[in-house]
């Protein structure tokens, strides 16, 4: 796994082995990722369209296209092939705020 996602494997590692990775799903089926990253912080990803709310992310894959992904991104894509997913079930509204506090956080 190093030698083909850099210097963001082990630590991706890291955050499926403690079990950092959640995969919250609305009853509209609409399905998004949080994971707790090594600072304590909670970044939302989303697998479905590559993409990672992290500064790293931003940065690194974004601005200086220096790799293709984030220890976030690849943990949800490691948790989701190991069946290492904590799973929540949240309503429309929860989900719509979750999204909404990212863009604030943003903006």
């Amino acid at each position: 796994l190093k030698f083909i996602f850099g210097p963001c494997a082990v630590p991706a590692l890291d955050l499926v082995d403690q079990r950092s990775v959640t995969r919250l799903r609305s009853p509209s089926g609409r399905i998004l990722y949080q994971v707790l990253g090594s600072s304590g912080k909670l970044y939302t990803c989303y697998s479905s369209c590559h993409f990672c709310t992290c500064p790293a992310f931003g940065f690194s894959v974004l601005q200086k296209s220096e790799s293709l992904l984030c220890k976030h991104i690849l943990a949800v894509y490691l948790s989701q092939a190991m069946g290492a997913c904590q799973e929540l079930a949240v309503s429309e509204e929860q989900l719509t705020n979750i999204l909404l506090a990212e863009e604030e956080d943003e903006g």
